[in-house]
């Protein structure tokens, strides 16, 4: 079952469950979902997109609650967080440090990285393995940090 099936379904039970917080979470990114698709001329999001555009809009609610927190505006704060809690329900599970490092590890070998030149390759690597199951800023930088050592 494809992550747009997922929406499609969890959509369809919160409608069902008369839940409208987050049945309107859920459609914002169906939403962005389609928009995508017709932005890129495209029938379906393949599930790598998918996961791209729920780790952006994580990252978009995450910024809104800050900056609604810091203006002391607690109520809409928590709704951004809550709508980020939905959307994190697509993203699959989290990979340990220990398992980031396994990955930057076997990266830098299979690219035959010398060097911080080699960043792209390594990354290029990394990226369809890590993508939406770790922050990506984090990934980078301890590439970087791997590749200074060398």
């Amino acid at each position: 079952m494809s992550l747009r099936e997922d929406l499609n379904a969890a959509l369809k039970k919160s409608m069902l469950a008369k839940d409208k917080e987050r049945t309107a979470a859920l459609r914002m990114l169906l939403s962005e979902v389609k928009k995508v698709e017709v932005d890129q001329r495209i029938d379906a999001v393949d599930d790598s997109l998918f996961l791209s555009l729920v780790v952006k809009l994580i990252k978009q609610h995450e910024e809104s609650s800050k900056e609604f927190a810091a203006a002391g505006r607690t109520d809409l704060a928590d709704h951004e967080n809550f709508e980020a809690d939905v959307l994190r329900a697509f993203l699959p599970p989290q990979l340990s440090e220990a398992e980031v490092d396994d990955l930057i590890s076997n990266a830098v070998r299979e690219s035959d990285a010398a060097g911080m030149s080699d960043m792209g390759k390594v990354m290029a690597i990394l990226k369809p393995q890590a993508a939406g199951k770790t922050d990506m800023g984090l990934l980078s930088k301890k590439v970087r940090e791997a590749l200074q050592k060398l």
